[in-house]
């Protein structure tokens, strides 16, 4: 079963904190581009960053650039966002994503997982 599957969401203040996981199974994923995606209900889904399949490339969103940090293990097939210096814009559910080519308007996304709920609160 071809699954893609977020933790570590949680309340966090302002300033704070966090890291996210996805989790892989039953797709390719050391072949994968891996990207991140945020959506605040009622609005659009956003780009947040992205890795190359083999983690030599990272883009991120202007908004997080220089606080969160995308990473991942091939080995263990999971990626990881860290996230520092959060803010309550940042407060959205988290997507973790893949595809052979993830681009920031989400085209060549094959796979998304359910997402995780990040709070900032101020």
């Amino acid at each position: 079963q071809v699954q893609l599957v977020e933790s570590g969401g949680g309340l966090v203040q302002a300033g704070g904190s966090l890291t996210l996981s996805c989790a892989s199974s039953g797709l390719p994923f050391s072949l994968l581009t891996v990207g991140w995606f945020r959506q605040v209900p009622g609005k659009e889904r956003e780009f947040v960053a992205t890795i190359t399949y083999n983690g030599g490339s990272t883009s991120y969103a202007d908004s997080v650039k220089g606080r969160f940090l995308i990473s991942r293990d091939n080995a263990g097939k999971t990626a990881s966002l860290q996230m520092n210096t959060l803010k309550p814009e940042d407060t959205a559910v988290y997507y973790c994503s893949a595809g052979a080519r993830v681009t920031m308007d989400s085209r060549g996304v094959d796979f998304w997982g359910k997402g995780t709920l990040v709070t900032v609160s101020s």
